[in-house]
This record gives structure tokens, C-alpha cells and sequence, in this order.
């Protein structure tokens, strides 16, 4: 049985992350932030964050729009380049309605314009810290699932690829020249190695893993959601078998 953990096991706790060359406002928001209980670290420019800052430091950014020689905007397209997926949140004193609209669409979970209620940034910030929770998740049992999509061999994996497009197993025995009791050894192998006693289970963790393309509009069963939570057998780990 293959047991894949959906929570990301962790000691590290979040941090917020300000960008802010004001030295009352990083100041301020430095007391905000913390009476939440939340580690902030705080930084008067965008170069003094990118020396410090580690992408596995789970977290998220509040990030002022006008900063010296490189601006916040910059800074969310560069993490963006980078496949940086860190939440931000946006403050300006300087904002109009399209600065907001280009922060957004490039990802952005707020745009705020100072002075802005102490109240909606805590609720930004924790929004932002969810998000990224989520995703780090997200990733870690997709590690998990392609780790064990990996065990296979390269025939297991030809079969399952023609498993996953809802292919009895005589067809998939006269198209890869085998015999159908092979193919369904074969078959027994691959559940057994990813821990599923389904088809969907099989469609599931192709889905999840991002690496199979090859599977069909219409399938002979219903394929589950991409998401763990179906199979969940507790808070901390699933089960598929």
C-alpha cells in the first residue's frame, strides 16, 4: 500500500517578507504584522531582499510599487521569470486604477493604496499565507505521486499509458504484440507499485503528476477531481489502496 502524505512537513513557520524604503511604514507594518503572532522580516530594498531571501522559505511578499533602482514591479516579473510562485501583495502611496490591474493579472493577491486599513492588510496577509500553504502542498504530494510514477519500468509505463486512455487490456495486448495474461500481470505490477486498486485511482495520480497527456475526453469510468482530498483517509495522509 502507498501511503502519500498531502501536508507539507514542515518546522519552518511562514514569513512575511516587507519590501518598503520608508522606514515608518516597514516600521509600522513590522508591529502590525507581528501581533498576529506571524515572523516578519523587513527590508528597505528590493536587492537587499533577493541577497536574503531562500525560495523554501514558505511565506509571502508585501511589496511597495515604488522603490530605488529596482522597482516592485521589477521585482514580481523577475520572480516570475524565476518560477518563484511567493504570494504578493502590493502597497503604494502612488497607485492609479491600471497599476493595479497590471499587478493583478500578473498574479498579485492584493493591490492596496496608502493609507490603507490595518484590518484589510491582516486579512491580505493571511489570505496570501493560505495561498502559499496550498501550493507547497500541492507540489509536495506531486513530488510524492511522480516519485512513484518513477518505480515503474519503461514497459509498465507503456502500459499504463495506454491504460490511462481507457484501453481494455486485449487491446493494449494486440497493440504492444504481448499476451493479454502479460499485459495483466503487467497491469497487477503497476497497481500494486503505485498503491491503487482502481482505474480513476491510476487516472488520478497521471493527472496529478502533470507527466500524462494521454488521456481522453471520454473514459469508460469517471476519472476523480485533481486533488487528494477524495482519497483522504485523515488530516495527514491518503491512501489509494
Amino acid at each position: 500500500m502507498t501511503n502519500i502524505s498531502t501536508e507539507l512537513s514542515s518546522t519552518v513557520p511562514p514569513s512575511v517578507f516587507v519590501v518598503d524604503d520608508d522606514d515608518g511604514v516597514r516600521d509600522a507594518l513590522k508591529v502590525l504584522i507581528e501581533s498576529m503572532g506571524i515572523k516578519v522580516e523587513v527590508f528597505d530594498s528590493v536587492q537587499a531582499f533577493l541577497d536574503r531571501y531562500s525560495p523554501t522559505t514558505p511565506g509571502c511578499l508585501v511589496l511597495d510599487v515604488r522603490l530605488p533602482r529596482i522597482s516592485g514591479l521589477e521585482l514580481q516579473e523577475h520572480l516570475k521569470r524565476n518560477g518563484i510562485n511567493i504570494p504578493i501583495i502590493f502597497i503604494s502611496g502612488h497607485g492609479n486604477v491600471a497599476m493595479a490591474v497590471r499587478t493583478l493579472k500578473a498574479g498579485a493577491v492584493d493591490f492596496l493604496e496608502k493609507p490603507f486599513d490595518d484590518q484589510m492588510l491582516l486579512d491580505s496577509i493571511q489570505k496570501a499565507l493560505e495561498i502559499d500553504r496550498r501550493s507547497r502542498n500541492a507540489e509536495h504530494w506531486r513530488t510524492q505521486i511522480t516519485s512513484c510514477l518513477n518505480t515503474l519500468s519503461r514497459r509498465e509505463e507503456e502500459v499504463l499509458r495506454l491504460l490511462i486512455q481507457g484501453k481494455a487490456n486485449k487491446v493494449i495486448a494486440h497493440e504492444m504484440g504481448l499476451s493479454t495474461k502479460t499485459v495483466e500481470t503487467h497491469r497487477a505490477h503497476i497497481m500494486r507499485k503505485l498503491g491503487v486498486n482502481s482505474m480513476a485511482g491510476l487516472v488520478w495520480m497521471a493527472l496529478s503528476s502533470g507527466e500524462y497527456h494521454e488521456i481522453p475526453d471520454r473514459l469508460p469510468f469517471t476519472p476523480p477531481p485533481n486533488d487528494p482530498r477524495p482519497f483522504s483517509l485523515g488530516p495527514q495522509t491518503f491512501s489509494l489502496s
